[in-house]
C-alpha cells in the first residue's frame, strides 16, 4: 500500500506517522507514506498558495492550480491513484470504509486542505471522493489524514503480528469490543471477571462475545440494531433487557 499526502506541514505528519507500528511498518516495507508540499508546485515567486475568495467572505482559499500541479505530480507515475479530499462536508469515515480503502485500492492520495478551503474547481476535477472524520471542522487535514492513514495501515498484512489485534476491535464487525483486564487480579477491590482466569477458552469467547453485544447496546444503541447477530444472540440480548429492566 502506497499513501500519497498532500499537505503545507509535511514536517509535522511526518513526525507522527513515523512511530510506533506506522513508522515500523514504513521501515519493514509493508507500507509507503510519502508527503508533498504544495508550496513548491505553486508558480507563485512567494510561493503563495491561497488567495481572497471571489465574493467575498472570511478567510483565504488555496489556488486550484498549485493543487493540480501537485496531485498531476502523483498521477504521472501512478495513474490509477485514489484521491481523497479531507473535508467536513465528506462521508463520514468509520471501520468499513477503512476496510473497503485498505482492499480496493493499491495507492491512495489524500488531500489536506487549509485556510478557508480549496478552489471548489479542483475537487471537481480531481478528487474521487470527499471525506470527514466527524462532524466538526479543524484548521486542516493533516489530522483526518493521519487518522486514516492510520486506520488503514494496521489492517495491512504484516503490519500487526496477527489478524485478531484488530478483528476482535471495535467497531470491525459491528460490535463494540469486550472489556479487557491485565495484573494485579485484584485492583482497588475491583476484581477481575473470573471467567478471564478459568483458562476455558470457549467459555472466555461466549463472555467475550456477550460483553461486546451488552456493551455496544448500552453504549451506541445506534449500533445494536445492525449487529450481525445471530437469533441465538438475539435472544441473549432479549433476556438481558428483562433481567434488567429496559
Amino acid at each position: 500500500m502506497r499513501i500519497s499526502i498532500m499537505t503545507l506541514f509535511p514536517e509535522a505528519v511526518d513526525a507522527m506517522m513515523n512511530e510506533s507500528i506506522i513508522g515500523r511498518a514504513r521501515r519493514d516495507g509493508k507500507l509507503t507514506i510519502c508527503y508533498y508540499q504544495i508550496r513548491d508546485y505553486t508558480k507563485n515567486k512567494q510561493k503563495q498558495v491561497d488567495d481572497y475568495p471571489y465574493g467575498g467572505g472570511m478567510g483565504m482559499v488555496m489556488y486550484a492550480d498549485a493543487l493540480y500541479n501537485c496531485w498531476a505530480d502523483i498521477k504521472a507515475t501512478s495513474p490509477d491513484a485514489y484521491t481523497i479530499f479531507m473535508s467536513p462536508q465528506g462521508s463520514v469515515f468509520n471501520q468499513e470504509k477503512a476496510k473497503k480503502l485498505s482492499t480496493e485500492h493499491s495507492h491512495l492520495i489524500l488531500v489536506c486542505g487549509h485556510y478557508e478551503g480549496i478552489d471548489e474547481r479542483f475537487i471537481e476535477e480531481c478528487v474521487d471522493e470527499e471525506i470527514s472524520i466527524g462532524d466538526f471542522v479543524l484548521t486542516g487535514g493533516e489530522i483526518p489524514a493521519m487518522a486514516i492513514t492510520d486506520a488503514i495501515a494496521r489492517m495491512l498484512p504484516g503490519v500487526l503480528s496477527d489478524e485478531e489485534c484488530f478483528s476482535e476491535e471495535s467497531h470491525f464487525d459491528g460490535l463494540l469490543e469486550y472489556p479487557q483486564y491485565t495484573r494485579p487480579s485484584v485492583w482497588h477491590d475491583r476484581e477481575v471477571p473470573e471467567v478471564l482466569l478459568s483458562g476455558h477458552h470457549a467459555n472466555i469467547k461466549k463472555w467475550r462475545r456477550e460483553q461486546s453485544i451488552i456493551r455496544t447496546y448500552q453504549k451506541r444503541p445506534d449500533m445494536i440494531e445492525s449487529a450481525p447477530l445471530t437469533p441465538k444472540e438475539k435472544k441473549f440480548l432479549e433476556n438481558f433487557k428483562k433481567e434488567h429492566e429496559i
